[in-house]
């Protein structure tokens, strides 16, 4: 794992456990920078907590991983790989704060991700987003990601379009 110059440069550290207050900050600039991003509501917020809190609570990460980049020691983002069932993996809660955007950072955290998930020897990768996420989406089909599946949901304080998209690793 070699951060780019951009990135360390920019003051930040990759973190691969959470410590006390990790959780309580991840969660509160998500559920803010969404909400006045997206207009995704506290239940999105919520939403986003409890797969967080699900991924801590698991006693046996198996393959499952975490990436939670800081600056000045405060949570900045994350992306989790969470292993799931017939060999695959769910890249989850992938997230940067707009006080560092532009150096590249949700980018790195999707390659490494990969990366990490093909050298654990995954055979799919997948993720859920909704319509609206640009910039995220650009990286995932950027990187080969082809949408899998789409579902409308309304549970974030507004109708959306929730897509799939899946990368074959081996």
């Amino acid at each position: 794992m070699l951060l780019p110059e951009k990135i360390r440069k920019a003051g930040i550290s990759i973190h691969h456990d959470f410590v006390p207050g990790d959780l309580g900050r991840l969660i509160y600039i998500h559920g803010v920078q969404n909400f006045r991003d997206y207009g995704f509501n506290e239940i999105h917020e919520a939403y986003c907590a409890r797969i967080a809190i699900d991924f801590l609570l698991t006693p046996q990460k198996g393959r499952s991983r975490a990436w939670i980049p800081k600056k000045n020691n405060q949570v900045v983002g994350s992306v989790l790989i969470v292993e799931r069932p017939e060999n695959q993996a769910q890249l989850r809660l992938l997230f940067v704060d707009d006080s560092v955007r532009g150096v590249g950072l949700g980018r790195w955290l999707v390659e490494e991700s990969v990366r990490y998930s093909r050298e654990a020897r995954f055979d799919l990768i997948y993720l859920w987003t909704v319509t609206g996420l640009d910039r995220a989406i650009a990286v995932y089909q950027s990187l080969g990601f082809v949408k899998a599946e789409e579902k409308i949901i309304e549970d974030w304080g507004e109708k959306n379009i929730e897509i799939r998209y899946d990368l074959k690793l081996r």
